[in-house]
């Protein structure tokens, strides 16, 4: 009997179903662990956010993550350690410390003891006729003095930064950054360079006390530190480090839990204010992460989530154009979006060039929760 060409159709097209649905992807069961590290009502699909937060663990790319946090609406609803770290362990920021020192200056502009479009009170620059008298302290703040600088040059040594925190300039850092000539108009050229935020703790310094005792000038700006940000936040576990000239390290060393980075975050996630009390005036916050005249993708010691100058991609795909975040080398990253209430503190080693799978693991989180 002849069989009929829709049955022979349909008889022909079984492997290829058969094999479709053999390839569907399963997903392995969640470990103990990740489940544990998700609170209950986390704002997100409880197993989904434990499948993403142990992707910043597991996953090959990602090595190594040291600590997660995913902060939503005011409360920690996700936590989790790498072997070795707890919640009583200092983290090192790396450049996270930039977005510290950006309030650090915001809190002083606010006293009224520094103008936002004035010449910094650095006397080098102040000698009649040096073109430097024309940087402005927004400039510097924005990344575009226009002062030569090299980050991360090749080889490591002719970095600027290298030079400042560990050979030549290490014991007076704001010198040393302060003593670099000018390669382009200021205002004119964008440039990253963490002998920026050096001197812009030096000018904190500066306007603090007219000590040059590495003593004071260390333990002023501990004080104001700790009493107008620090405290107030509830930032406990805080440790910076100054050089041999009694200069906040604000490019780079300040070391907190993981905890205390995520309250930063929700600091800033608040634009200034903790429950309640405006610590830095909203106004400021806006300022730092507001793009830049020279690069959408960085505000002022901060960074935004823009297609950067120069093209490329933004640095959380997917995640919504309003996040911004606090940066530091090998990966530490503080991700604040708040449209969606949502602070993610991801802290570790992994190399500079390799960071791609890290952000995108910290968008992926982002992208779970809905925007207000």
């Amino acid at each position: 009997m002849r069989r009929s060409t829709p049955h022979i159709l349909a008889l022909s097209l079984l492997p290829a179903l058969i094999g479709c649905h053999a390839a569907a992807p399963v997903e392995a069961p969640l470990t103990p662990r990740a489940l544990a590290a998700i609170g209950a009502n986390p704002g997100a699909p409880r197993e989904a956010l434990a499948r993403r937060v142990d992707a910043l663990f597991g996953a090959p790319a990602m090595i190594e993550t040291r600590a997660v946090i995913v902060v939503y609406d005011g409360r920690i609803v996700a936590e989790r350690y790498g072997p070795g770290y707890h919640e009583n362990t200092r983290f090192i920021s790396w450049s996270m410390a930039k977005s510290v020192t950006g309030v650090l200056i915001g809190l002083l502009v606010a006293d009224g003891r520094l103008r936002l479009d004035q010449s910094p009170p650095i006397p080098a620059w102040q000698r009649p006729g040096d073109p430097r008298g024309e940087i402005t302290l927004r400039q510097l703040l924005q990344m575009r003095s226009g002062l030569r600088h090299t980050e991360a040059g090749n080889p490591i040594y002719t970095s600027d930064e290298v030079r400042m925190l560990f050979l030549d300039g290490r014991d007076d850092m704001a010198a040393y950054a302060e003593s670099q000539p000018l390669e382009a108009e200021p205002g004119r050229k964008w440039e990253y360079s963490s002998n920026t935020s050096v001197i812009l703790a030096d000018i904190a310094a500066r306007v603090l006390t007219d000590s040059t005792d590495p003593r004071v000038r260390r333990q002023v700006v501990s004080d104001y530190l700790h009493t107008r940000l620090f405290d107030p936040l509830g930032m406990k576990s805080v440790v910076p480090e100054y050089d041999a000239h009694g200069t906040l390290i604000g490019g780079s060393l300040i070391h907190a839990t993981a905890r205390d980075w995520a309250r930063f975050g929700e600091f800033l996630r608040g634009y200034g204010a903790v429950r309640g009390a405006q610590i830095v005036p909203r106004g400021w916050i806006e300022f730092m992460t507001s793009a830049n005249p020279r690069n959408p993708g960085y505000g002022a010691q901060i960074w935004r989530n823009a297609v950067p100058a120069g093209g490329g991609k933004p640095q959380y795909p997917g995640a919504p154009a309003s996040v911004f975040s606090c940066d530091g080398h090998l990966g530490q990253y503080i991700a604040v979006s708040p449209s969606q209430r949502l602070t993610v503190v991801r802290l570790g080693k992994t190399a500079e060039g390799a960071l791609d799978p890290v952000r995108q693991g910290i968008a992926d989180i982002i992208r779970l929760y809905p925007e207000r």
